[in-house]
Formats: structure tokens, sequence, C-alpha cells
């Protein structure tokens, strides 16, 4: 029986790590809010974050969405982000990679949907 806790203890602690280490977002800047608006370049719909690339008048970002569930019950379905569309992004830009963003919420059309 030993065996069995042992091995489940150690599956918990590698999925308490890996699900620790995936959600740090201590590394984006929550004091500075940014607002961007930018034609979309690239989007990705995959888990565990979806993303896009945002081409914006100052420079090119990648912003890292929600998961495609949570998107997709929130009511932004993969085609509201095809190549072309214009965006407003909300978020944080991450401290160490300048080209990086978190999406706290995104703005398609006329319709605003929270990330977060």
């Amino acid at each position: 029986m030993s065996r069995i806790n042992t091995l489940l203890f150690t599956l918990f602690a590698a999925f308490s790590l890996s699900a620790a280490a995936h959600h740090g977002w201590s590394e984006y800047d929550s004091t500075k809010e940014l607002k961007l608006t930018g034609t979309v370049a690239e989007s990705g719909y995959e888990h565990p974050h979806g993303h896009i690339k945002l081409v914006t008048p100052e420079k090119t970002w990648i912003a890292v969405l929600a998961p495609p569930s949570r998107m997709t019950s929130r009511g932004l379905p993969p085609a509201d982000l095809k190549v072309g569309s214009t965006v407003t992004v909300v978020g944080y830009a991450n401290r160490s990679k300048p080209e990086e963003m978190r999406a706290e919420r995104i703005i398609v059309g006329s319709k605003t949907v929270e990330l977060r």
C-alpha cells in the first residue's frame, strides 16, 4: 500500500508544481494596464491558452488569451479572431518579454469578452 501512496503523492506533487508554474501571472505588470488596438496577424486556439499576434502602430504584440473552452463559453469563437480582424486588447505587459502581454479582456466589433 505504501507504494501506491508514494506514487499518488508523487503524481499530485508533479501536477501541483506544473499548475503553479503554468499560472505565473506575477511575471506581468498589473500596475500598468495597456489598451491596444490593432490587426490580428496570427491567432491560436490551443491549450493551455489561446493567443493572438496583434500588430499595432507602435509594435507587434503576442497577447496571451484565456483557455479555448473559456473563450468559447464566453462568446469568443475562433472565427472572431481571424487574421485581418481589428481588435482591442486590454491587459498587462510581461516584465521580461517586452513583446508579450496577458489579456484581461478583448473587444471584437461591438462585443467585449472578459477573459479572466
